[in-house]
């Protein structure tokens, strides 16, 4: 997990190297141990009010696989240098009329042990077919929490940053 200080210069360094107009709006730059993510506000199709659902919708789609190729070699350019700078792959990702999608991203593997009722839960989501694999359905269960438990991860997340401005005026802190 990265500090508050940290992210933030991440988002000021994307803000600031982003070339102008690539986005309507910067939305989002999160980051971890292996991987910084970017997302971006995209301008939605002109479409007038007769439009159906089922247009929007393919026109959504449409819009973000152009923006996608469009503006590939930009964002790769922006990305190798990150990638130097920072040390972690850089994903990337559009909202484009309250629909977010994300392009190639990584799938960090992440080791874990489980007691035999943890499998059962996991093996019992692949019986229902919600999940193909003990990974997917591991990946299915933090997704749910994610979901689920956003105040508390903020809160969680909000306690980390204060022990570590703690232990950073310790009689250790260099």
């Amino acid at each position: 997990m990265i500090t508050k200080e940290q992210e933030e210069a991440l988002r000021g360094w994307f803000a600031g190297r982003l070339p102008d107009g690539l986005f309507v709006e910067l939305l989002d730059v999160t980051a971890d141990r292996e991987e910084i993510t970017v997302i971006g506000r995209i301008p939605e199709p002109d479409l007038g009010a007769e439009a159906s659902q089922v247009e929007r919708d393919a026109a959504l789609d449409g819009r973000i696989a152009e923006f996608r190729e469009r503006t590939r070699d930009e964002r790769m350019g922006v990305a190798r240098e990150a990638e130097r700078r920072y040390g972690r792959k850089v994903s990337w990702g559009v909202e484009c009329g309250g629909r977010r999608a994300l392009f190639t991203n990584v799938a960090a593997p992440v080791m874990t042990r489980l007691r035999q009722p943890e499998r059962q839960v996991l093996d019992t989501l692949i019986a229902g077919g919600v999940a193909r694999s003990r990974s997917d359905a591991l990946a299915w269960c933090v997704r749910l929490v994610q979901r689920n438990a956003d105040t508390w991860l903020t809160e969680l997340r909000d306690s980390l940053e204060h022990v570590r401005r703690v232990r950073a005026q310790g009689p250790d802190a260099e």
